[in-house]
């Protein structure tokens, strides 16, 4: 053959070989897609990752996150009989609530809800109506707050006693550290004018008992009311679980529950029921240290126990917060502490041998100051223990540094500020008053700050926690330039302590908390951009759905 035949050959040939190698190359590309059980794409999403990037698409397969990055690319590496194109929408990580009281609200739905309630009439009418419903003999009211009220002044228990002689009454206040309860109820306890009680108080005047009890002298008549059935309480989990879900939060941080309480909690994952992560703190109930302690955290399932929630004073509403100097509306009174200082360090002693981490609610100045002096003692100087002060609400000037010098972690809870405002001066004075709700303040001390509301005690609502963190107003858009804005947080900062800070606070930023390759694919679809809309619009937000470990758990 010669060379120019042979040529011509070759080359015919070869026109026949590239359609078909071309053909081959994108049958294998095609082959090569990764299957995903869920692609999202055309979307926003706000990683939250140390750069804070912004992606157009998310793949994931057996709830954790496979790829993050530009639509085109995803859809080339990746195939979904699950394609959700979402038109530009935000997504963002699941919201944390770094603390709050889960299982506690769930448990309280049998009782009256008196959240809101603009006057003690307004109880009175409420309790004699849920009177002729009520589930048990004890009627029991929860969530009311004198400082809503025209005479802002504790109530006395004369109508309750006159209305219910026969069956006993308790009403817990919104913060949980003061309740009013029936003359029925104080007798069933056994409580006098002569009763007396370390940190607590069982108010007389002129000689009578006026119902009020403060902080621990409510364990007095508590322990008499009757508990739900566990049958119910999971139930009531279940529910206020889906309500969660609702407001786009996928994992929070239950604070200060019993070991029984711990023990439905696995129940409700065993019958395949507990869909949310639930990191939990037990109460400091001493009987169980031995045990627990040495169990040291685990994880299992969707549940983690990861220490004890701890209380040092009491509230600031009912004032029972523990502060340095004389109360501005209460001369010659200062709070107290719930317990002596030396249950706390030996707490500490033992909790600084063992991976918990010790959380303790501390509000007043001078309960900050014991706290963050006692874990100072214990753990020395920077340290990664993550022991956490909660609230954090008042601290002295000179011991911010403390929280720093010693990684003391302040959980704080925004809505706390714009719901305290109003009456915060008359307990505090002007000069206090700048050092409390610091969060800007407390952020720099340690460079990162878990965010939560303190549910029942605040709103579910994480949206709020972010507009009150933000705009330091409340739903109400008051004030009109924000409460002390100075120590307001950038939109970044909020959103990470929805977040990632709130993951870490737990020890579990490296699991969800953001949206990054590996993690768990918890994340929410907003109808607006938190972080681009104008500020007045914030509360507008609405959540669209809801994912957890890549599960669609809530559709609006």
């Amino acid at each position: 053959m010669n060379r120019n035949k042979f040529f011509n050959l070759w080359l015919l040939d070869k026109s026949r070989l590239v359609p078909t190698l071309l053909l081959l190359f994108f049958s294998m590309a095609t082959f090569a897609q990764k299957n995903a059980d869920l692609i999202i794409t055309n979307a926003k999403i706000y990683t939250v990752n140390q750069k804070f990037d912004i992606a157009e698409s998310m793949a994931v397969s057996n709830g954790k996150i496979l790829a993050v990055g530009k639509s085109k690319d995803i859809l080339k590496k990746f195939k979904s009989k699950n394609i959700q194109n979402l038109d530009g929408k935000a997504v963002y990580p699941g919201f944390i609530d770094a603390h709050c009281h889960f299982t506690g609200y769930a448990t309280d739905k049998w009782k009256c809800e008196l959240w809101g309630t603009k006057s003690w009439e307004e109880i009175i009418q409420r309790m004699t109506e849920y009177s002729k419903t009520a589930p048990m003999e004890w009627l029991y009211g929860r969530s009311w707050d004198q400082n809503d009220w025209p005479v802002k002044e504790f109530p006395n228990k004369a109508k309750l006693d006159e209305l219910f002689p026969n069956r006993p009454v308790y009403l817990k206040r919104v913060d949980g550290h003061a309740a009013v309860a029936n003359q029925k109820a104080l007798d069933i306890a056994g409580i006098t004018v002569n009763t007396k009680i370390a940190g607590g108080e069982i108010e007389v005047e002129n000689g009578k008992l006026t119902g009020i009890l403060i902080d621990n002298a409510m364990t007095l008549v508590e322990k008499y009311i009757p508990e739900i059935s566990d049958d119910m309480a999971i139930q009531y989990f279940t529910e206020l679980q889906k309500e969660c879900f609702s407001y786009g939060l996928t994992s929070l941080h239950d604070c200060g529950i019993s070991t029984h309480t711990f023990s439905l909690l696995e129940k409700m994952q065993n019958q395949d029921l507990l869909k949310m992560k639930v990191f939990t703190l037990l109460s400091d109930e001493p009987s169980t240290y031995e045990e627990w302690i040495k169990k040291g955290r685990f994880t299992k399932g969707n549940i983690t126990f990861g220490g004890y929630k701890v209380y040092s004073d009491g509230a600031l509403g009912s004032r029972g917060a523990c502060l340095l100097h004389d109360y501005s509306d209460k001369k010659g009174w200062k709070g107290f502490l719930l317990s002596d200082k030396q249950h706390f360090e030996n707490l500490a002693k033992r909790l600084k041998n063992s991976d918990l981490q010790m959380c303790t609610h501390a509000i007043g100045d001078s309960a900050n100051r014991t706290i963050l002096k006692i874990y100072g003692d214990v753990l020395g100087v920077k340290n990664d223990r993550r022991w956490r002060i909660e609230h954090a609400q008042i601290v002295d000037k000179n011991d911010f540094n403390l929280f720093g010098k010693y990684s003391v972690i302040p959980s704080v809870q925004p809505t706390h500020a714009t719901s305290d405002m109003y009456w915060a001066e008359e307990r505090l004075g002007k000069e206090r008053l700048k050092y409390s709700y610091a969060y800007e303040d407390l952020l720099r001390q340690n460079g990162w700050l878990p965010l939560g509301t303190d549910f029942p005690v605040e709103e579910i609502n994480p949206i709020k926690t972010f507009y009150a963190a933000v705009a330091r107003k409340d739903a109400k858009h008051f004030p009109v330039n924000g409460f002390q804005k100075e120590n307001a947080l950038t939109r970044e900062q909020a959103l990470r302590g929805m977040t990632i800070w709130a993951a870490k606070a737990a020890f579990q930023e490296k699991e969800f908390g953001s949206l990054e390759v590996g993690k768990s694919a918890d994340f929410v679809v907003l109808n607006q951009d938190l972080m681009r809309i104008k500020e007045d619009q914030v509360l507008e937000t609405k959540v669209l759905n809801t994912y957890s470990s890549g599960k669609e758990v809530y559709s609006k």
